[in-house]
């Protein structure tokens, strides 16, 4: 199954089994797949607070109403569907979130919430009783698309992004974080930490298609994650002067597109060097004109590694890089640190508990990626799924995962969250 691949009949939609399974998981991708796609391009544009991030949401809370689970929205926009009194205590959640990268791909945080209602599906099949209550999330604004900072939800409620920091974001049009959520229907004034609501989790476990190709190579359909690289991102101002294309001398020019130029090419090299990753995958330019050299131009470095010394290294040495080269042409260069995220280690004893779940033999391995389930880990004991993705490709139409490896990790989530809330 693909991206653009309508998935295809799988057996009964009730009884026992794989194919019952297969078939609650395919009718809820069938639903969700159209929200938000772009003809196009094929690729999915689920903004935070747009018109496709609503019928997301809606398709949530359907979701949660036809299984009738307690269906809410906590203070900070994220939706949860409860199976049991939350109040309780040492609930089991899992989840992920549905909004998406410009032309991102259909699987990147939709498939674990699919997954996690398919989960639940699967062990009312199996008739299992639950000791704990279980709930299923839907964290807003994971990917940070419309407002650069990733993972705005969960930051806010494990307290790792205040309130004040949150209404200083804005998009590409100017409009706020506030004025985005007023306009969807939601109270900015309440945003902040969520301590009491944490709290009530023993538990948080995310599935998540793989961004790379660790399990395509072993031969694995699911593996546990291990950590996540600290990672973040640093958006370079380069100032020059602004004139006119045709007329200027190649040695009269202060041409900042120069300086950025050389700046990409140090980040390859530099991460290449430190077997780490640093990509500029955005780009704004002014005036923006066809026939005129740059007044300004920023761009925004994503670099992640193994550990904090070989990152700082990394960014360390690109800024030189920059800055150097900045001296030669002329080019004044300011760089503001927008976010970051150090690496994170999933509970070990949660994670070898999920190994003994999935029978010990399920590969462990770290990711690139940041997840919700990296924010929480500093409040809760979390831990993560992957699925594998044969091309590795992810954050693009192309993003893929075959149908046979999709329902392998339902039935994966389904045994891990049996195993932890019905013991």
């Amino acid at each position: 199954m693909t991206s653009e691949d309508r998935p295809g009949p799988a057996g009964p939609a009730s009884g026992t089994g794989t194919g019952s399974t297969a078939a609650s998981f395919h009718e809820m991708w069938r639903d969700l797949r159209p929200v938000g796609r772009d003809a196009s391009t094929g690729g999915y544009r689920r903004y935070a607070w747009t018109g496709a991030d609503a019928d997301c949401r809606s398709w949530f809370r359907a979701q949660a109403e036809a299984r009738g689970l307690a269906y809410e929205t906590d203070r900070n926009g994220n939706q949860w569907a409860w199976l049991g009194d939350p109040a309780r205590g040492d609930a089991v959640v899992t989840g992920s979130h549905l909004d998406s990268v410009p032309d991102g791909g259909a699987f990147d945080g939709p498939l674990g919430v699919v997954s996690s209602f398919a989960a639940l599906d699967e062990l009312r099949r199996r008739g299992a009783k639950f000791s704990r209550p279980l709930a299923v999330t839907n964290f807003g604004d994971e990917e940070g698309a419309r407002f650069g900072l990733a993972c705005v939800g969960s930051r806010l409620s494990a307290g790792q992004l205040t309130r004040e920091k949150a209404y200083e974001l804005r998009d590409a049009d100017g409009i706020s974080l506030p004025q985005a959520m007023e306009a969807a229907g939601y109270d900015p004034a309440a945003i902040g930490p969520d301590p009491e609501r944490l709290a009530r989790i023993g538990a948080f476990v995310e599935l998540h298609v793989e961004q790379g190709r660790a399990l395509d190579l072993s031969g694995d359909a699911v593996g546990i994650a291990s950590a996540i690289w600290p990672h973040g991102r640093w958006r370079f101002d380069f100032a020059g002067e602004a004139n006119h294309a045709g007329t200027t001398r190649l040695a009269d020019r202060r041409d900042p597109m120069l300086t950025y130029a050389q700046t990409v090419l140090a980040a390859r090299r530099e991460a290449e060097l430190a077997g780490a990753v640093a990509t500029f995958g955005k780009i704004s330019v002014e005036p923006n004109g066809v026939n005129a050299i740059p007044s300004l131009v920023r761009g925004w470095l994503d670099s992640r590694a193994p550990d904090q010394a070989t990152l700082d290294t990394v960014v360390a040495a690109v800024e030189r890089a920059a800055r150097e080269r900045a001296e030669r042409d002329g080019v004044d260069l300011s760089v503001v640190q927008e976010s970051f995220t150090p690496v994170i280690e999933f509970e070990h004893a949660l994670r070898d508990e999920l190994n003994k779940i999935l029978g010990g033999a399920v590969p462990v391995l770290g990711t690139g990626a940041g997840h919700d389930a990296g924010i929480l880990s500093t409040s809760v004991p979390t831990a993560m799924l992957f699925v594998r993705n044969p091309t590795g490709v992810s954050h693009s139409p192309a993003e893929s995962a075959a149908e046979d490896d999709c329902v392998a990790g339902v039935l994966a989530l389904a045994d891990v969250l049996e195993g932890l809330a019905c013991r």
